[in-house]
Formats: structure tokens, sequence, C-alpha cells
């Protein structure tokens, strides 16, 4: 835990590839008995918010922004969501930002010294890069076009603090083999290894990491503003519609869907209201991974809305939308 005597605010930017457990994390933070209050921050890369629904219930501040990706189009309003927290500075000890899986933190960091006001209120205090042990290896070594970046690359190189999760999916030499490769990028930053992203709370929070002088010695154009390209093959499709799914349906959909087109599906995530069940269905997928729980229950008044979220490299917005659409109860 540091010791600095820093008054301003801490903010922890939590950053990783699509799928590697941000929120996961984010709701360990929030149920562990640290005594902070918390406000989180989130960004979604899609129309159809999921991870509000998905991070507990707590007394914390949750804000949520959608359909941008933190670090370009909806960077403005992370400002303003920043300002308006400093009003109500009274509410909460440190500040989480949780960006989308395809965010470049460097933007996301620049926002904490090239902003007056942000800069005299809030400390940048780590950014904390979640890693899928299973298949980082794959997205560190993809290709890009000429001029788009390696989002993956970026977050690990950014990185003040690496959890290295998910270690329970590989054996030891794949293991050896990722942390190499995250050293060979990164060698200043702690790494720990973790299963559903159980760690120390005092690893990640407080800790007064982030260097500026380190960043700039290494990237004296840190504070430049510069535009950045994003693959443009990867986009999201949202889903949003009323019903009740039939589950059988469901199940060799996706079946169908994840096994075919899983290595292109970078990240999947729903809740649907299943038929004849009073709780809703919660499930999460990494390319063929897939695990569904059951959620919350269903409130009275509540309209069974199923959302759910597709993040991947070509996808085809209606045949997703038609094999979903498929799963749905006939209207009587």
């Amino acid at each position: 835990m540091t010791t600095t005597t820093d008054q301003r605010v801490p903010v922890t930017v939590i950053t990783g590839f699509l799928g590697a457990g941000k929120t996961t994390l984010v709701n360990r933070i929030l149920r562990e008995e640290h005594g902070k209050r918390i406000a989180v921050i989130e960004n979604e890369f899609g129309e159809v918010g999921i991870d509000d629904a998905l991070v507990l219930d707590a007394e914390e501040e949750i804000f949520e922004m959608n359909n941008g990706c933190i670090c370009c189009t909806v960077r403005g309003d992370l400002i303003r969501i920043l300002s308006a927290l400093m009003r109500r500075r009274d509410r909460f000890d440190q500040i989480l930002i949780e960006t989308t899986g395809l965010a470049d933190p460097a933007p996301v960091a620049q926002t904490f010294f090239v902003d007056d006001e942000i800069r005299d209120q809030l400390r940048l205090d780590a950014i904390v890069t979640v890693v899928d042990a299973a298949h980082v290896l794959d997205h560190l070594d993809e290709v890009k076009p000429e001029g788009v970046e390696n989002e993956a690359v970026e977050q690990v190189a950014f990185a003040d603090r690496m959890i290295l999760n998910k270690v329970d999916l590989v054996g030891s030499e794949r293991l050896a083999d990722v942390e190499g490769r995250l050293r060979a990028i990164n060698v200043a930053a702690d790494i720990v290894r973790a299963e559903n992203a159980n760690v120390d709370l005092d690893f990640i929070l407080d800790v007064g990491a982030f260097d500026l002088q380190r960043v700039l010695a290494e990237d004296p154009a840190f504070l430049e503003q510069t535009d950045h390209q994003h693959d443009q093959s990867v986009t999201s499709v949202s889903i949003k519609v009323d019903g009740e799914v039939v589950v059988d349906h469901l199940n060799d959909w996706l079946g169908e869907l994840l096994s075919t087109k899983g290595v292109d599906i970078f990240r999947s995530k729903g809740i649907l209201a299943i038929a004849g069940e009073e709780n809703q269905y919660v499930f999460q997928g990494v390319h063929m991974l897939f695990d569904g729980t059951e959620g919350r229950p269903w409130h009275a008044d509540e309209k069974r809305t199923n959302r759910m979220v597709f993040i991947g490299r070509n996808l085809d917005r209606t045949e997703l939308e038609t094999g979903f659409l498929a799963c749905l109860e006939p209207v009587t």
C-alpha cells in the first residue's frame, strides 16, 4: 500500500483484452471488505449495455458509457463524468475505470495530465492489465493491417501491474511461455498469477505505481494528442428483444455458432429470459469457451428482455439476429 501524502483521489484503470476477466475483478473488488468507497466507471463496446447488470449491486456509484471506445469516441464523456464525480467527492475514496477490451490505455492515461481540472484533483494510481492466460498469445501475435495498432500489445506494454488470469486453464509450460512473452513486452510491471481474478487488493489499489517520468522516458510523445486506428474488421453486434427463449434451441444455436465462428468471436455475453425460469440466465463466452449461470430473479413488473453482445471479426449482424430470433418461443 502506498504511503503517499498526495491528497488527490487515486484512480485505477483496469484494462485487458476481451474476456480476460475485468468485470470479474471489479466484482471481486466491490465485494471485498476493504473499507473503501469506490466509484466505478465502465465502458462497453456496443449499443446495448451488459456489464452494468453483471456488476454486483453495491453502495458504490456505477457509471456506464456505451457505444464507443473510451480511448477515442467517448473520451469526452469520461472527462465529464470525472468532473461530475469531483463535485461530490465526499461520497467516495477511490475511482475505478474499467475499459472496453479494445481500448488502448495510453489515451485514457493522457486524460489525467492534459486536462487541468482532472490533473489537479485526480491521481492516476495504476494501470492494471488483466491477461487471459489461455488466449493472450493468439491476440499478441495477431497480424494487423498497416497503421492499425494491436490493442492487446498496448495493454500489456502500458501496464503497471498485470494479473495473469485463468492460469487453471493452461499447463505449466504454456504458462511459462505466456509469462515470458509478457515480460519481453513489459519488463517493469509486476505480474501475479490468478484464477477468477482472485488477487490481493493491496497489489492493485492505491499502490502509486504509475510513473509519468518513466513513461515519458520510454515514449517522449506520450502527452501529445495523436490519432490511433482500430482494426475496422472488429465490430460489435448488439441484440435486444423481448420474449422467452427455448433453451434447447438456444443450446443448438450457440453450440453451432461458437464451433464454426468461435475463432472470430472474441467475446460474447448476454442476459436472457429462459421460458419457464424465474431467474435470468447470464452467459459469457471467449472464443469457443462458454459459461452460463443463473442470475437474479426477474422482478414481477420487469419486462423479460433479452440482451446480447457479440464482439469479433467480420460479424454478420443479420445472421446473428436471425439465429437468435429462431430461439424464441412463438408469440401466440
